[in-house]
C-alpha cells in the first residue's frame, strides 16, 4: 500500500509539470500574441500600451521557463566542467 501511495504522489507531480510545459507554455505564448493585437481595429491602428505590457509579461514567463529548463538539463555538465552550481 505504501508503494501505491508513493507512486500516486509522484504521478500527480509529473502530470502537473507535463501540463505546464506541454500545454501551458504554448498557451501563455498564444495569450501574449493575442494581447499584442488587442484593441487594434485595422492595419494602421495604434498599439494598445496595456496589450504590449501583457505581451511582454507573457513572453518573459515563457523565456524564463525555457532558460530554466535548459539550465536544469545542463546543471550536471555545468557543475562538473565549470564548477557552476545553478540549482
Amino acid at each position: 500500500m505504501n508503494l501505491l501511495t508513493n507512486t500516486l504522489s509522484s504521478l500527480w507531480q509529473v502530470v502537473l509539470v507535463g501540463l505546464f510545459f506541454g500545454a501551458g507554455l504554448p498557451a501563455v505564448f498564444a495569450l501574449g500574441m493575442r494581447s499584442l493585437v488587442a484593441g487594434r481595429a485595422g492595419e494602421q491602428a495604434r498599439p494598445n500600451p496595456l496589450g504590449i505590457a501583457g505581451a511582454v509579461v507573457c513572453f518573459a514567463v515563457v523565456l524564463i521557463a525555457i532558460v530554466a529548463g535548459i539550465l536544469l538539463l545542463a546543471s550536471d555538465f555545468l557543475s562538473s566542467t565549470f564548477g557552476i552550481d545553478v540549482f
